[in-house]
């Protein structure tokens, strides 16, 4: 469930009304509500109660400090894929023994920042990345909290652009082969061999992948116990799906049931990186339709968000529900139409093929369950600005992100001097 709610025939966001937002701020803006965070958030940690469990939140889903500060108030640790996601936790109160630091392409510098900050643990991804942070870390005089994240090659059954589990996927290494990379880690210097992560993908909607993959790490955890390696963390990643159209997505308490039967009786601590699950049905995009147009083979709904500010039906296909903020009567007639936006590409759309209500310029459109891998993918492209977040708590609202200028985006580049015809800078030692 979520917050966004229909009074008198208009859209609220918990006691607020998207068109005053609209009207104050301008479209297309992202607005998230905090009840609904809180709520996705006390559900899956009740799920999961059952087991010595901490829950750090997958910053890339939704990045945004003031999200992330509203789940660590909750008590939610931070799982982060970058230096910059390492910031911006920090920034939003987040406890460094709360932080994972996970990622397939780490840098020098982001291992070296992650080990001064003192991160409870970093996810090893590949042989290269082990040598490179036990270089880092002896370098620094520190010892590195290790969990080295394995790849079960187990088929998460979703879009093949977000499963990370099988073997021809980039992330992990592979499960038959890892057992000897424990072994080399467990004597390398500055590394302190601790635990066992994978991931398996992103938006399933089956928990048959999930055992499957657990039960694998089971497994070899015991295999690692017996070869001498203590083996105290268990990191089970995120993933779980949330629905966008009409699927049946498993409930969090499913999950937790899942999850507690088949690693219970491990004796490990474990790791939960839930992040759509949180806050995919927390935001809704608010749109204004600019124009509508009659096309000989379609009806185009053109509106002022675009691919820009939500790429998934562009690279995913992914399905958003559109509905308008003023409710339309029970007898007003729909029609098929393609939502699209302003960019020069053929794939910039919303939605095609979608039965809406007839629709004129200026009405306020919501594109829901965007409140994860929306605002947080968006670009700059054909010089549009990044649109605003705003979060609602009850009836009070505050931008927590403001909108991009044309003048921001200039203030990021510069003339070379040959275009300021002034003397010009050249390398050092060139002609």
């Amino acid at each position: 469930m979520d917050h966004f709610t229909y009074w008198d025939g208009e859209l609220y966001a918990e006691d607020v009304a998207l068109r005053e937002l609209a009207d104050r701020i301008g479209t297309p803006f992202f607005c998230y509500s905090t009840a609904t965070l809180e709520r996705h958030y006390r559900v899956f940690a009740e799920a999961v109660a059952g087991l010595d469990a901490s829950i750090c939140y997958a910053v890339k889903a939704n990045s945004n400090v003031a999200v992330i500060a509203s789940l660590a108030r909750l008590g939610a640790g931070a799982d982060v894929v970058s230096g910059g996601e390492l910031q911006r936790a920090l920034a939003a109160g987040v406890a460094p023994h709360k932080i994972v630091f996970s990622g397939v392409g780490k840098t020098r510098e982001e291992l070296a920042e992650a080990l001064k900050a003192g991160v409870t643990r970093i996810n090893v991804e590949s042989d290269p990345e082990l040598d490179t942070l036990s270089g880092v870390a002896a370098g620094l005089g520190i010892t590195a909290d290790i969990a080295v994240r394995i790849n079960p090659d187990v088929d998460a059954k979703t879009h093949e652009k977000i499963t990370t589990g099988k073997s021809e996927n980039k992330f992990g290494i592979d499960l038959a082969v890892a057992q000897a990379v424990y072994a080399r880690a467990a004597k390398l210097p500055g590394i302190n061999v601790c635990g066992v992560a994978l991931h398996i993908g992103s938006q399933l909607m089956d928990l048959a992948p999930y055992r499957e993959a657990y039960g694998r790490a089971v497994d070899f955890v015991r295999v690692l116990r017996a070869e001498g390696i203590g083996i105290e963390h268990l990191d089970l990643g995120g993933g779980l799906g949330i629905t966008y159209k009409d699927e049946i997505a498993p409930s969090p308490a499913d999950y937790g049931a899942m999850a507690t039967e088949v690693v219970g009786d491990l004796d490990v601590k474990v790791t939960f990186e839930p992040g759509r699950v949180i806050t995919g049905n927390a935001g809704v995009l608010v749109t204004r339709v600019l124009f509508v147009k009659e096309g000989l083979a379609k009806r185009f709904c053109i509106i002022d968000g675009a691919m820009n500010d939500l790429i998934r039906p562009t690279l995913y296909s992914a399905h958003h529900e559109i509905v308008p903020v003023f409710k339309a009567s029970a007898t007003s007639p729909h029609v098929i139409m393609d939502v699209v936006g302003p960019i020069c590409e053929s794939g910039d759309y919303i939605a095609k093929d979608r039965s809406l209500p007839m629709l004129v310029a200026g009405d306020l459109l919501a594109i829901r369950t965007t409140g994860a891998y929306a605002a947080v993918m968006g670009s700059t492209y054909n010089t549009r600005p990044l649109a605003p977040e705003v979060l609602v708590n009850g009836d009070e609202c505050a931008v927590i992100r403001r909108r991009f200028t044309v003048e921001d985006m200039l203030g990021l580049e510069s003339f070379p001097a040959w275009l300021r015809d002034e003397p010009p800078i050249r390398a050092e030692g060139a002609e």
